[in-house]
């Protein structure tokens, strides 16, 4: 499972971080992991995938992290895991049993008692070689996430990246805890400090398997937290990796736990007690029902939901940068991504450029995300090509016109031939009501609506239901201005097509795209782990002075 030199590594973590005495509750989950099999991961820093296995190949196990250990789950469900490429079984993860479930919670429950008390200075080490260890393996998580789900090996890259400068912005940890500090009254002074919560669920999407558990566990563990993640069983294997490093860098034992499955897992995350908040990306359904079951149970919840972006053209905007980048935010993941652009908002005569749109998204290449000349993958399964290609002919039922038509795609490859592939498609005519609009497709399909000003482009996109993120491209500040004070999304970019902040900033959907109050890393992310708390000491450096020392049953006034 670990190489000897990670495992020499780990018995020094023992002895800076002590384990359990007998008969203690983190003795018992020991007792517990200790009667499964260990099993090891399906790659290391220097022997990844590079290419799609054959049918015949043998898929491997995805194991679960109990208490520092990889274990094979004695589950008797287990999900097979597609290439959408080839579909193809690659992997099979488990519905971890209920006992595993427990076991996870436990020792997350169980090691938030040490790792609360463990100095800020020694997370903020532990993060740094997190973040060195994350950047030697950028390959071989996106090799992972090009296998799994299917995307190009350089947009698999740059979901790792985004997840990796989250890590990065976690090493500021010992600027982003200082308390504040006031002398209130004569030698008496408030402290304001944040603490931890204890152990934080992280619930997450099959579109970003690096991205998104990196949004939150650094957060999680230089905060002082434990956690217990899930991954999509979609799309496990860069979380185990993630986890791997995070256990080479130093994360004790208990820490940090993975578990797998469906609504039974999301359930007991919901329902057990230990557990103090969860964080969460997925779609409107789910989203809903674990932020209301989490808040009515007294948890924290944040919980970014659906998109329906929408990309506003002026007349003076720059043609060409405009045309290569709404391309690459419609078609790029495949459409697969919450801030993917499926709106295209024409002002004016820049309805008369949608021609030149289509000739360029024309030349995108889609096939294998192993094909460096690949420009987009497949779906993640059959079952979204169909729903796609179900909303198009919907919505072109009800008035909308194909302009470039993906449905029926095949690659050249004979290999790919059961891929789940529909290459870019971009429909004109639409308007709210259809299908393409109203729904969040998750695919590489571009719906266009032409209005006549800008203020109508603002009525149209104020009036849709989610809040994630709009773009304006103009080259008029003036306009930029105008907009940006008028929209009503949580991330705006101007000239910018898919503007998600840096973690510096927070992630700041909104409206029908968010439920809870605090989003993602940032500011916003610190505050959300953690819980204020408020000291008041006096130490009075005059006791002779008889006032003082005379019995008062009045309210404290501090002056």
């Amino acid at each position: 499972m670990f190489s000897s030199s990670s495992l020499s590594s780990l018995k020094k973590m023992t002895l800076l971080f002590p384990r359990a005495a007998s008969g203690s509750p983190l003795k018992a989950v020991q007792n517990t992991v200790m009667r499964y099999k260990s099993i090891a991961l399906s790659s290391t820093t220097t022997s990844f995938p590079t290419d799609h296995t054959g049918k015949n190949d043998e898929p491997y196990l995805t194991p679960s992290f109990l208490d520092g250990q990889f274990i094979k789950s004695e589950s008797q469900q287990w999900f097979d895991i597609h290439d959408p490429t080839t579909n193809h079984v690659v992997s099979k993860v488990p519905q971890s049993t209920p006992e595993e479930l427990d076991a996870a919670i436990a020792s997350a429950n169980a090691a938030f008692q040490t790792w609360r008390e463990t100095s800020v200075i020694k997370r903020q080490g532990i993060a740094f070689k997190f973040v060195q260890l994350l950047k030697e393996n950028m390959d071989r998580l996106a090799s992972v996430i090009v296998l799994e789900q299917g995307k190009t090996f350089v947009d698999a890259q740059g979901d790792v990246t985004r997840g990796l400068q989250v890590a990065e912005a976690a090493c500021n940890i010992t600027n982003d805890l200082k308390g504040e500090t006031l002398e209130v009254s004569t030698d008496m002074e408030t402290k304001m400090i944040r603490e931890p919560l204890g152990v934080v669920a992280s619930i997450c999407p099959f579109n970003f398997p690096a991205m998104v558990p990196l949004w939150s566990l650094p957060l999680i563990l230089v905060t002082g937290n434990t956690a217990v993640l899930k991954p999509s069983e979609r799309v496990p294997g860069a979380a185990m990796i993630i986890c791997e490093l995070a256990a080479k860098a130093g994360v004790p034992a208990g820490v940090l736990n993975v578990v797998h499955g469906k609504h039974d897992t999301v359930n007991k995350i919901l329902e057990d007690p230990r557990i103090k908040a969860v964080t969460f990306v997925g779609g409107d359904k789910a989203g809903k029902y674990i932020y209301e079951k989490g808040t009515s149970l007294g948890k924290r919840v944040q919980a970014n939901l659906g998109a329906k972006n929408h990309l506003v053209v002026l007349p003076d905007a720059h043609k060409q940068q405009f045309i290569n980048a709404i391309n690459g935010a419609a078609f790029g993941a495949a459409g697969q991504r919450c801030m993917a652009i499926s709106v295209l908002v024409t002002v004016g005569k820049t309805r008369e450029w949608v021609e030149d749109i289509v000739k360029d998204a024309q030349k995108l290449v889609t096939g294998s995300g192993f094909d460096k000349k690949s420009d987009l993958g497949p779906l993640i399964n059959p079952e979204s090509v169909t729903r796609a290609e179900e909303i198009i002919a919907h919505s072109v039922k009800e008035g909308a016109k194909v302009e470039l038509d993906g449905r029926g795609f095949k690659p050249e490859d004979a290999r790919f031939a059961n891929g789940n592939f529909l290459a870019p498609t971009i429909l004109t005519g639409v308007k709210p009501g259809m299908r393409a609009y109203d729904e969040e497709i998750f695919a590489p399909v571009l719906s266009v609506i032409n209005v006549d000003t800008i203020d109508e482009a603002i009525e149209l996109i104020n009036a849709n239901r989610y809040g994630n993120g709009v773009s304006l491209f103009t080259a008029s500040g003036g306009s930029a201005q105008y907009f940006t004070k008028r929209i009503d999304c949580g991330q705006v970019g101007i000239n910018v097509p898919i503007p998600v902040p840096l973690p510096m900033f927070s992630f700041t959907g909104s409206r029908g795209s968010f439920l809870g109050d605090l989003n993602f890393y940032g500011k916003s992310g610190i505050t959300f782990l953690t819980k204020p708390k408020t000291i008041t000491a006096a130490w009075k450096s005059n006791l002779i002075d008889e006032e003082l020392l005379k019995p008062s049953t009045a309210f404290p006034i501090h002056h």
